[in-house]
């Protein structure tokens, strides 16, 4: 019998665990949402002003790789 573990990966992530994912405070995370316009967009889960904020889980990682390629860039030149 051959049993195969997936790993899951997640599609959308709570605005908590994108901090946690991205080692940032929450007000970090904020400011970069405001300030950084090729930062993912939040999405927002119903239309009350408190209704939870999601993000797209590869969009994040997309975003993150990004930003690493053009540090990378900026230290060879």
């Amino acid at each position: 019998m051959v049993i195969f573990m997936l790993q899951a990966t997640p599609i959308r992530i709570q605005f908590s665990t994108a901090c946690k994912l991205l080692d940032v405070t929450r007000e970090s995370l904020r400011h970069t949402i405001r300030r950084d316009p090729s930062f993912p967009r939040p999405i927002k889960q119903g239309t009350s002003k408190q209704a939870p904020v999601f993000f797209d889980y590869q969009e994040l990682v997309e975003w993150h790789n990004s930003k690493k390629e053009a540090a990378a860039a900026q230290l060879e030149a």
